[in-house]
């Protein structure tokens, strides 16, 4: 079975984020998003509150799990079999970060493959911080996010 890992903070998903998943987990038998639990940054939703989100984004796909980590990334994929790591660029300043971490994992873990995908080009200006300040000033971000994710923002943002 090929295993591919989609790690990240998805604070919250986007449907940049989705796009990645989706297209992904059609590549793979089983796509495994993993959220992080990174101690540098402040989230505004728990892991819990974040998983739930991805759960209900992505509950049409089947063949993908949602799980969470606070251990090396390696480490975890080389625990679920999986052969792969998937990691979403928008623009070439997201390159450098984004080639150090790989090469990194390379070294670690060199029978774990890094692939690189760009999201479709209408969600490549998107981060999940740009969307939470347009919440919190009542802007419109309906096509950036599902549905339920906005409901979550504005009940976080808003209340």
């Amino acid at each position: 079975m090929r295993k591919i890992i989609y790690p990240g903070t998805f604070d919250p998903i986007t449907n940049g984020h989705l796009d990645i998943a989706e297209r992904a987990s059609k590549l793979f038998d089983e796509l495994i998003i993993v959220v992080a639990s990174n101690p540098d940054k402040d989230p505004l939703f728990s892991v819990d509150e974040r998983m739930d989100m991805i759960k209900k984004s992505t509950h049409q796909l089947k063949n993908i799990q949602v799980e969470t980590t606070e251990r090396l990334l390696v480490d975890f994929a080389k625990d679920n079999s999986a052969m792969a790591i998937v990691r979403g660029l928008r623009h070439v300043s997201d390159f450098e970060y984004e080639f150090q971490m790989a090469m990194m994992n390379y070294h670690m873990a060199p029978e774990i493959t890094t692939i690189f995908m760009m999201p479709d080009e209408k969600y490549i200006h998107l981060n999940s911080s740009i969307l939470k300040n347009i919440v919190k000033l009542n802007g419109d971000i309906s096509e950036y996010v599902p549905t339920y994710v906005l409901d979550q923002l504005h009940t976080k943002l808003n209340s």
